[in-house]
């Protein structure tokens, strides 16, 4: 059993200068650990979270004291090296990350972006992806045709209102014929107060449209800026009570061991 979307850090890491929101709290990779545990989750995907920037010295630090146990997904710049990206893979990072919430867009077609996915293409590498469901098609399709596998945050962040009729969302699910498209099926808090309604109601469409085996599940851990209302607990129970059927939650739960490399 793989949780896919998780982060760690404590409050002495230099944060990114650029950035949206900083915790005044510590989520170590031992608490991260226990939390797996108490849950009977066997691995975790450690995501780079956006206040640190580029800096993953701790993610790689975290990865190598977990001897195997988890993966990373890590924020690079866009000049970074074959050697930087390879130093990464060599840590148990498996993918890049793009979140790009309140972000201008970039031109994925520039040269300089064009190298990056190049590189990480040779690597195997996937691309995850944190945007609002309008501008998810156009991206994916970008980062689709530069040859890697894309990975969806938090079912796509369709919009609080429309729900799964926002028309990026319905396009974004036709991108799932191509076969190297995966969604999480996480965070449903992330999409508005209204989030779990449209969890559900995205949960069905999502598994027809991509297949049940594209389909990962992430518990946010440790849920910034929402550290009053989750927990790990909460979060794995509305999982289980979402996707009914048993078969269903052990194929989802079990779906990252490719694709992350866990073997």
């Amino acid at each position: 059993m793989i949780d896919t979307h998780s982060h760690v850090f404590h409050r002495g890491l230099k944060l990114a200068d650029a950035r949206r929101y900083a915790p005044a709290y510590d989520a170590p990779l031992d608490l991260y650990l226990r939390q797996l545990d108490d849950n009977g989750i066997t691995n975790g995907v450690l995501v780079q979270p956006s206040f640190l920037g580029t800096d993953n010295s701790y993610l790689v630090d975290c990865l190598t004291a977990a001897k195997g146990r988890l993966r990373g997904i890590a924020v690079v710049d866009p000049e970074a090296s074959t050697n930087d990206l390879k130093l990464l893979n060599e840590s148990g990072v498996v993918g890049l990350r793009l979140n790009l919430v309140g972000k201008p867009l970039p031109d994925l077609e520039t040269p300089l972006w064009r190298g990056l996915l190049d590189k990480a293409h040779k690597l195997q590498w996937q691309v995850e992806v944190q945007r609002a469901a309008a501008d998810l098609p156009a991206l994916v399709s970008q980062l689709l045709n530069s040859g890697v596998d894309v990975v969806i945050d938090h079912y796509g962040l369709p919009d609080s209102q429309s729900g799964i009729s926002d028309p990026g969302f319905v396009a974004l699910t036709k991108l799932g014929a191509t076969r190297r498209l995966w969604v999480k099926i996480s965070a449903p808090y992330r999409t508005g107060a209204d989030g779990k309604r449209i969890a559900r109601a995205a949960y069905p469409v999502l598994r027809d449209a991509l297949g049940r085996d594209r389909l990962l599940w992430g518990s946010d851990w440790p849920h910034t800026q929402f550290e009053g209302s989750q927990n790990y607990g909460k979060t794995l129970a509305f999982f289980t009570d979402m996707v009914g059927n048993a078969e269903d939650r052990a194929a989802i739960l079990q779906n990252p061991r490719g694709l992350f490399r866990f073997g």
